[in-house]
């Protein structure tokens, strides 16, 4: 398989297991201030969640509105693509998984010493 910037996404076979995540930002303000939204889209059926946020948003909070509006309506999905950098990737996981009760432990391995690393 092959890795890289412009790797293809596997063809989903199953209903609300592999979801598309990104975000519109700078839509007017409304009343409240929110000014973006974030969109979550199941690929197999194209069944979309909109949802509101602002602009200023961290991931904790980004995190929090997914978990409400996606995880406690259909569960967990096997795979969620984002566009966004590593860092945002890997706090939204560690706060997604905080809030289902699970702990991560990251392990790598350090090739240059030739020893885990944890």
């Amino acid at each position: 398989m092959l890795y890289g910037l412009y790797t293809p996404l596997l063809v989903p076979n199953e209903l609300l297991v592999d979801i598309l995540m990104d975000f519109i930002l700078d839509l007017p303000r409304l009343i409240k201030g929110i000014d973006s939204i974030s969109n979550v889209v199941y690929r197999f059926s194209k069944m979309t969640h909109f949802i509101s946020c602002y602009k200023i948003d961290d991931v904790k909070n980004i995190t929090c509105l997914f978990f409400r509006e996606v995880v406690q309506l259909l569960g967990v999905s096997r795979s969620i693509v984002f566009d966004r950098d590593i860092m945002f990737l890997s706090y939204f996981y560690k706060v997604l998984w905080g809030k289902l009760g699970t702990k991560i432990f990251i392990l790598y391995y350090l090739s240059f010493t030739n020893r885990w690393s944890n």
